[in-house]
């Protein structure tokens, strides 16, 4: 079967026909009628999706943990979303007191959907008022 989308992988908008076989990814071309690309795609947007249907791919979050809490030098542990997204709330709020505009947020994600990225983006200029962003969409 195939399946028409858009590249996940840089803000450019290139069109990829996906075959999918057994629920999973088989293969990627170019979609010759998406006037971004014309049927050209580069190697993250032909190669890039043996990610989707990993064994190992996180199902769960995972905190860093020693002694129970959090520490960089703690171990992957799992834990729920709630805990998840209270510890990057809190860390979020710290890099905004102790930075401000100053702070550099960088490095989203190339796996990460171009929607996923933009709102990432969004949120840290508008929330931590920072245009220090970078993004790895680059090969």
């Amino acid at each position: 079967m195939k399946k028409s989308v858009v590249c996940p992988y840089c803000g450019t908008g290139c069109g990829i026909e996906l075959e999918i076989r057994d629920n999973k990814i088989v293969s990627a071309e170019g979609n010759v009628n998406n006037p971004v690309n014309e049927g050209h795609i580069c190697l993250k947007g032909r190669y890039g999706w043996d990610y989707v249907s990993a064994k190992d791919r996180l199902k769960t979050p995972m905190i860093r943990k020693k002694n129970g809490t959090f520490s960089r030098d703690g171990v992957l542990q799992p834990a729920s979303w709630d805990e998840a997204l209270g510890l990057i709330t809190s860390k979020m709020k710290q890099v905004k007191n102790d930075f401000g505009g100053d702070a550099i947020v960088g490095n989203f994600s190339a796996r990460s959907t171009v929607e996923e990225n933009y709102l990432a983006q969004k949120f840290m200029r508008a929330v931590l008022k920072t245009n220090n962003v970078d993004h790895c969409a680059r090969i």
